[in-house]
C-alpha cells in the first residue's frame, strides 16, 4: 500500500462494494433458473408494494436509466407479468401493475432472494443484524440520499 493509497483489508467502502457483489453475484444466480433478472425482480418487487409506479419511478427504485426499464416493462407487458393503460390519463405517464402472473412470478423470486439473505445473514444474531441496517443506513444519510438528497430531503443540485 502506498502512504496515500487505501488500505483494501480495512477500507469499510470497499468491503461494502465486495459485499454488495458477492449480493449480486448470489442474487443472480438464485435468479437465473426462473429467467429473471435483478432489474426484473426489483420492478416486480417494487410494484406489488407501490401500484401504480411510473417507468420513471421504477427506474429509480431499481436503480436503471428510464430507456432499461422501458424496455424491461415492455417486455413484462409482452409476457404478461405486467399492465399498462394504453394511454396516460395525465401527462405521458404509464402506471404499471402487476397481472396474476406477475405475482406468481414475485413470488418464486421473492423465496429464491430470501434464502440469499437468509444466506448472507448466516451466523448474525438480531442484535447484529439490526446494527448493520442502522449502519448502513447512516452510511446512505451521510452521503446523501441516491436520488441528489441529502436524506432530509433537501435536494443537493
Amino acid at each position: 500500500m502506498s502512504q496515500d493509497g487505501i488500505d483494501l483489508e480495512t477500507s469499510l467502502g470497499y468491503l461494502l462494494k465486495e459485499a454488495s457483489s458477492a449480493l449480486r453475484t448470489a442474487m443472480e444466480a438464485s435468479l437465473r433458473p426462473l429467467g429473471m433478472t435483478i432489474t426484473h425482480y426489483s420492478c416486480l418487487e417494487l410494484l406489488s408494494q407501490r401500484p401504480g409506479m411510473s417507468n420513471s419511478e421504477l427506474a429509480r427504485g431499481a436503480f436503471v436509466t428510464r430507456q432499461s426499464m422501458n424496455v424491461l416493462l415492455q417486455t413484462l407487458e409482452r409476457d404478461g407479468q405486467v399492465t399498462r393503460p394504453i394511454e396516460a390519463r395525465v401527462g405521458k405517464v404509464l402506471p404499471a401493475e402487476l397481472t396474476p402472473l406477475g405475482r406468481e412470478s414475485l413470488a418464486k423470486a421473492t423465496a429464491a432472494v430470501r434464502s440469499v439473505e437468509i444466506r448472507m445473514l448466516g451466523n448474525m444474531t438480531p442484535a447484529e443484524r439490526s446494527v448493520a441496517r442502522d449502519t448502513l443506513r447512516s452510511m446512505i444519510h451521510n452521503l446523501g440520499s441516491l436520488d441528489g438528497n441529502d436524506g432530509d430531503g433537501e435536494s443537493q443540485r
